[in-house]
C-alpha cells in the first residue's frame, strides 16, 4: 500500500505538470512565425515602463474609424519617425505582407497585386531571404518593396542594442549586396520594440512600420475560409489603413483580389511604399 501511495502522488504531480506545460508546449508547437502582439484592446499594461519594451496594441475603431492606440507606443514610434498609419485625411490605404516563411502562396498573391496594379510591402526574414530568391526578386522586378523583419526573427527588445543592431543591419546588408537596394521599412517581430530600436531604426534612415489593422490570420491550421478574410478586412477599412495580412494565410491569398475590389468600391486607393514613405510620422 505504501507504494501504491508513493505511485499516485508521484503520478498526480506528473499530470499537474503536464496540464501547467501544456500552453506553453502548445504556444512553441505552433506556427514558426506566430505573432503574440495582435490584440483589439488598448495595451497600455503592454508598455512597461521598467524595461521600456512596447507591445504593440491596438482598439479597432468602428464605422470607418481608425484604431486607438496605446499613448506611449504611439509616442515612441512618432518621435523616431516610425508609422503604424497613413494620413487619415485621404482615401488611401497600403498593404503589408509579412513573410516568416513560405507556405506556397506568395506566387498568387504576386499575381493578384500585379493583376489589380496594387504595390505592397513584403517584410522578410533572413530565412526567408537564404530560402526563397526567385520569389524576392519578382518583388523587387515588380515595383513592390521588401521590408526588414529581422535576420532572426527575435523580439528585439529582448535582446541587446549590438544584438539588435546585428539582426536589422546584417539582413540589409544582405539584401543590399544581392539586389542594389536598400530596406527602407523595419518592422519588429512580435510587433516588440523599444527606444534604442527605433534610434537604431532612425539612424538607418528606415522608417518602423506598425499597422493599424490585423487579424488572426496567421494560424495555418485554424484558417476560415476567404469569406472570412474578405470580411474581416473590409469591414475594418479606414482612412489611412496599413493593413497586415500574412502570406501564410490560404485564405488571405484567396480572397485578396476580392478585398482589393471592394475597397475600391468603398472609395479607397491602394497607396504605394513610395508615398507611404515620404508621409510625416505625425499626419
Amino acid at each position: 500500500m505504501e507504494y501504491a501511495g508513493k505511485f499516485y502522488v508521484i503520478a498526480s504531480a506528473l499530470l499537474l505538470v503536464a496540464v501547467l506545460a501544456f500552453p506553453v508546449i502548445g504556444h512553441f508547437a505552433g506556427d514558426k512565425d506566430m505573432p503574440v502582439a495582435y490584440v483589439e484592446e488598448v495595451t497600455e499594461t503592454t508598455e512597461a515602463a521598467s524595461s521600456g519594451k512596447i507591445c504593440w496594441g491596438l482598439k479597432r475603431g468602428t464605422n470607418g474609424n481608425p484604431p486607438e492606440v496605446g499613448s506611449v507606443a504611439s509616442k515612441l514610434l512618432t518621435e523616431h519617425n516610425g508609422l503604424y498609419i497613413g494620413n487619415v485625411k485621404e482615401k488611401y490605404i497600403y498593404l503589408t505582407f509579412d513573410e516568416g516563411y513560405e507556405n506556397g502562396y506568395t506566387d498568387d498573391i504576386l499575381d493578384t497585386l500585379r493583376e489589380k496594379n496594387v504595390k505592397a510591402i513584403f517584410f522578410i526574414t533572413g530565412d526567408y531571404f537564404q530560402k526563397c530568391p526567385e520569389l524576392i526578386r519578382r518583388m523587387v522586378e515588380e515595383g513592390h518593396e521588401v521590408g526588414n523583419h529581422t535576420v532572426n526573427h527575435p523580439s528585439l527588445a529582448d535582446i541587446s542594442r549590438s544584438e539588435a543592431e546585428y539582426e536589422i543591419l546584417e539582413l540589409s546588408r544582405q539584401f543590399k549586396h544581392k539586389y542594389n537596394k536598400n530596406m527602407r521599412f523595419l518592422r519588429p517581430p512580435k510587433g516588440e520594440y523599444d527606444e534604442a530600436v527605433m534610434e537604431i531604426s532612425e539612424n538607418l534612415s528606415m522608417r518602423c512600420l506598425m499597422w493599424s489593422f490585423a487579424y488572426q490570420d496567421w494560424l495555418t491550421n485554424k484558417q476560415r475560409g476567404s469569406d472570412y478574410a474578405l470580411k474581416m478586412v473590409t469591414e475594418n477599412l479606414h482612412n489611412g489603413a496599413v493593413l497586415l495580412l500574412h502570406a501564410v494565410s490560404s485564405d488571405n491569398t484567396e480572397a485578396l483580389g476580392d478585398i482589393i475590389d471592394a475597397a475600391r468600391k468603398k472609395g479607397f486607393e491602394f497607396g504605394t511604399p513610395d508615398q507611404l514613405y515620404g508621409l510625416s510620422s505625425r499626419g
